[in-house]
């Protein structure tokens, strides 16, 4: 079951003694969705609750009983439910709880019970329930290969916890014997002998490309907020607040994906200790700061549920890395045990996936095809076209860019705009002018070279302009296996178009030993740049000699470079109007020639203005009868798009042309086309 109807259920204040109940039901491929027409509210007894919290049967009824107390709620639910069960969906049921009423997460909401017949709303994988929260954080979840995830394992265990009344030493070759086996074959990575639980000492570990953080640690809800015991540079206990901790990670440029709070209830601890609402009040805090996932123990669980729970979830997790569908499963294992309910999941990702399987879809026969892009290739017959993905390993993310300039700037428009970049400096432009917008973007990429590459940068370039930074970043990124750039320098492609103003393919040609020829697509009239007919007439582009053709300009030319909308908008007026404005060699490989498309998303600014740039230009028929046309997709948390639906999208943009669709980010597929190639 891979498709999903979603109903997600909002909580918000209304009054002293009661909150609003607002649902919306949709389902998948449909653009509309049902909503509750008149307003509804709950109200729950705290105290009634308490009194059943040992109990937990009884404890899912009243509460069941109490969000669904409105007949027009327990409707609408009842409906939804039906409405998935009987096409086949299983239903997403995501719990909203509104900033205003943040009281609500001391409630045991993993106890949900149905008002109607009882049965349990959190243990089948036909019904995923979650906390949902949003985030101001607007950078965008990159979803990766499966193969590549690696997990830390990191266990605080300070030398002096016994000395704290109700806490017991955490048993650490326990706890690691545990991880390990709920980890299965993830790559892991662990603390050295040498090294204690610090804050700085995590912070490092998460620095090293880190997608799970599974973090066992006691904690306690201090005067002002929850604190976890971490250790200090001798090995003792170092409360550390809950903020302080968020806030370290929130800093790191990719948080992990998923964490798990793992923390478990000794021989020698009350199972009422404070340590049982530390952790979980830890868990929005870091949804809420840019973390995807949180699972978080909202009680002093036993090792028993822990080691029955963890590999279970784990295991799912690693057959289609739905993380909700994992969390139900795993949760359904330890129904009968009395603590089941005690693990929560805070979630902010709308598909609910951290993992992917990079290839060509669903079209098994895709994978045929390689010989005959090879073959395209070896013959000259193949053109590449450079997105910003491919670029993304040396600069970051422009959705990630676009979110700092949206914070930095107020952007005022929706969240999903502000990791629009040419929307973001758009506005920018307007608001302040497009001069900061070319400052700032120099600004903005400098910093993030020197923070990604400055110990290996000498002294004197850490000042210096962003050309130099660039060519001395691109020479640390060719020594790295399979860098996108170096493999493509070494195919035998005449022509290579580029929507990246930088200059790391030219430097990569070079460092191959070829002569490449630049040309900047004269989209306006305050370029520098002397273009190829100026100085030299007669040049044929040929492997040796290729021609880098800079459809957007280039860094060294800031009156060339496409960044806001107004710019895409006037470069494809250009031309559009003036068919002469794209070089003559460029416009026969657009006709003659596979196109290979690397680091695009569909729906972003740079594709769509490439494909109507390639599209108004002579040649569509010959295009038609193109034996391979090789289009890469980025999957991005979000903005996923099945491989099925985006192939026939590209098809009806290209006129029915002959297309391969492979799912998967530019290095992947960079990995697989230089594997291809040494198999010739």
């Amino acid at each position: 079951m891979s498709e999903y109807a979603d109903l997600e259920i909002t909580l918000a204040r209304w009054d002293k003694d009661a909150y609003r109940v607002e649902l919306r039901y949709s389902q998948p491929g449909s653009e509309t969705d049902t909503r509750l027409n008149a307003p509804a509210a709950a109200r729950f007894d705290r105290a009634a609750l308490r009194a059943l919290e040992l109990q937990p049967n009884e404890y899912g009824q009243a509460l069941g009983a109490s969000l669904f107390g409105d007949d027009k709620v327990k409707t609408m639910f009842a409906q939804s439910r039906a409405s998935a069960q009987a096409q086949r969906l299983a239903l997403r049921l995501r719990l909203i709880i509104d900033p205003t009423a943040a009281e609500l997460h001391e409630l045991r909401w993993e106890t949900l019970r149905d008002p109607s017949d009882h049965s349990s709303l959190v243990t089948s994988e036909r019904i995923l329930f979650t906390r949902y929260l949003a985030s101001q954080d607007f950078r965008p979840v990159k979803i990766k290969p499966q193969k590549d995830l690696r997990a830390l394992v990191f266990i605080s265990n300070p030398t002096n916890l016994a000395d704290l009344e109700g806490f017991a030493p955490i048993d650490h070759a326990g706890e690691m014997e545990r991880a390990q086996k709920a980890l299965g074959n993830l790559a892991l990575v662990t603390l050295a002998p040498n090294e204690f639980a610090t804050l700085n000492q995590l912070v490092e570990k998460l620095r090293d490309d880190i997608d799970i953080l599974y973090l066992v640690a006691h904690g306690a809800l201090g005067a002002e907020e929850p604190v976890i015991f971490l250790q200090d540079d001798t090995g003792k206990l170092n409360d550390v607040k809950a903020s302080e901790l968020v806030a370290r990670i929130n800093e790191l440029p990719d948080p992990p994906r998923l964490v798990v709070l793992a923390s478990c209830q000794s021989a020698a601890m009350s199972a009422q200790s404070e340590n049982s609402g530390a952790l979980v009040a830890l868990g929005p805090r870091l949804a809420s700061a840019g973390v995807p996932a949180v699972i978080a123990m909202q009680g002093n669980i036993t090792m028993q549920t822990i080691a029955q729970f963890m590999p279970v979830f784990f295991q799912e997790l690693a057959r289609d890395g739905q993380i909700d569908r994992a969390l139900a499963a795993a949760r359904a294992t330890v129904r009968d045990n009395a603590d089941a309910w005690m693990p929560v999941l805070f979630l902010r990702l709308k598909s609910g996936k951290i993992w992917y399987v990079p290839g060509f879809g669903s079209d098994k026969a895709a994978f045929q095809k390689w010989p005959t892009l090879m073959a395209a290739i070896r013959r000259g017959r193949c053109t590449p076209i450079l997105g910003p993905g491919v670029s993304e390993g040396v600069f970051g993310s422009r959705s990630a860019l676009a979110a700092r300039w949206a914070k930095k700037y107020s952007f005022p428009l929706a969240p999903y705009a502000a990791e629009d970049l040419p929307e973001v400096a758009q506005y920018i432009a307007v608001d302040q002018s497009r001069f900061l917008v070319q400052d700032e973007l120099e600004e903005s990429l400098k910093q993030a070279l020197k923070q990604r590459f400055g110990s290996q940068l000498a002294p004197n370039l850490q000042g210096d302009e962003l050309t130099a930074l660039v060519n001395a970043v691109g020479a640390i990124a060719r020594q790295r296996a399979h860098d996108p750039h170096v493999v493509l320098a070494n195919l035998p492609f005449p022509v290579y178009i580029t929507t990246n103003p930088d200059s790391l393919l030219i430097d990569a040609l070079k460092a191959a030993g070829k002569e490449p020829q630049i040309e900047l697509c004269k989209w306006n009239d305050n370029m520098r740049t002397p273009s190829l007919a100026q100085t030299q007439s007669n040049y044929v582009p040929d492997e040796k000699h290729p021609l880098v053709y800079c459809l957007f300009g280039q860094y060294s030319d800031p009156d060339s470079q496409v960044l806001t909308e107004d710019d895409y908008f006037d470069y494809l007026i250009g031309v559009t109007s003036n068919k002469d404005l794209i070089h003559h060699e460029v416009k026969r490989v657009l006709a003659d020639s596979a196109l290979l498309f690397l680091g695009f998303q569909l729906d972003d600014w740079d594709f769509r203005v490439v494909y109507r740039s390639i599209m108004s230009q002579q040649g569509s028929e010959r295009r038609k009868n193109l034996p391979h046309i090789a289009a890469q997709i980025d999957p991005e948390e979000g903005r996923l798009i099945e491989p099925e639906r985006a192939r026939k999208y590209l098809e009806e943009y290209f006129g029915n042309a002959d297309i391969s669709i492979y799912w998967g980010s530019a290095e992947d597929f960079i990995k697989e086309l230089e594997k291809q190639g040494g198999n010739k």
